[in-house]
C-alpha cells in the first residue's frame, strides 16, 4: 500500500496498538494502514458518502457526518491518537476540533498544506492572486471555508490555545526538509498534546 507522504509521517507517529480516530478519513487508505501494519484499533469520520462507501468496502468502521458532531460522541481520554489530515483549512472553527481531538485522545496528528511554502508567496508576489497550491487544485471561489494559514500561524495558534508541540515534519513532496521550512515546506505534520 502506498501512501501519501504526509500520511506515511502520521502512520510513523502512530504507537503500534493504538486506538484511534481518523477525522475526515476519506477513502479509508491511512486507517486501513494502521489497523493491518501498526494493529491499531481505529474507526474514522468522514463527510462523502463517496468515501464512506469506499472505506465501508476495506471492511472499516466509519460514521458519515460533520467532525465536530462525531467527536462529541466520544467520551474524555477514550482514545490514544486522533488524526486529521489535509483537513484543517476546511474546518469553521479549527480551535474548537483541535481542543476536541485533545479532549478524545491524549495526542492530535494534523498535517496541512503550507501556505507560506515559496512558490505560494511568488505567486502572490507577482499576480497579486490567492496562489494554487500545488497539488491541490481547487481555486479559492471553489472551496466552501476554505482557510489559508502557515506553520507560523499554526505554531502561533498551538500557543495561544496552550497545546504542545511533540513532534512536527516538515514536507517538500516526498522529502523531510530541517532548514528553512518556512518557506521550502509544501506541507506539516504536527503531533500534539495538551500542555501541562
Amino acid at each position: 500500500m502506498r501512501l501519501r507522504s504526509d500520511l506515511r509521517v502520521i502512520a510513523e507517529l502512530v504507537p503500534t496498538g493504538s486506538r484511534i480516530l481518523d477525522l475526515g478519513c476519506d477513502d479509508g487508505e491511512l486507517l486501513e494502514f494502521l489497523i493491518e501494519q501498526k494493529q491499531a484499533w481505529g474507526s474514522g469520520i468522514e463527510l462523502s458518502e463517496e468515501g464512506v462507501l469506499a472505506c465501508v468496502r476495506r471492511g472499516l468502521s466509519v460514521r458519515q457526518g460533520n467532525i465536530a458532531e462525531g467527536l462529541a460522541d466520544y467520551p474524555d481520554s477514550s482514545l490514544d491518537v486522533v488524526i486529521l489530515s489535509q483537513t484543517l483549512p476546511f474546518l469553521n472553527d479549527p480551535t474548537f476540533i483541535i481542543n476536541e481531538m485533545l479532549r478524545v485522545g491524549n495526542c492530535a496528528i494534523v498535517s496541512f498544506p503550507n501556505w507560506g511554502y515559496w512558490r505560494c508567496r511568488l505567486e502572490f508576489l507577482i499576480t497579486g492572486r490567492v496562489p494554487q497550491y500545488p497539488g491541490f487544485e481547487q481555486n479559492w471561489d471553489g472551496v466552501k471555508r476554505w482557510q489559508l494559514f502557515t506553520l507560523s500561524d499554526f505554531e502561533d495558534l498551538t500557543q495561544w490555545i496552550g497545546v504542545k508541540i511533540e513532534n512536527r515534519a516538515y514536507l517538500e513532496g516526498n522529502q523531510r526538509i530541517e532548514r528553512h521550512a518556512r518557506w521550502r515546506a509544501r506541507t506539516a505534520v504536527y503531533a500534539l498534546t495538551k500542555s501541562g
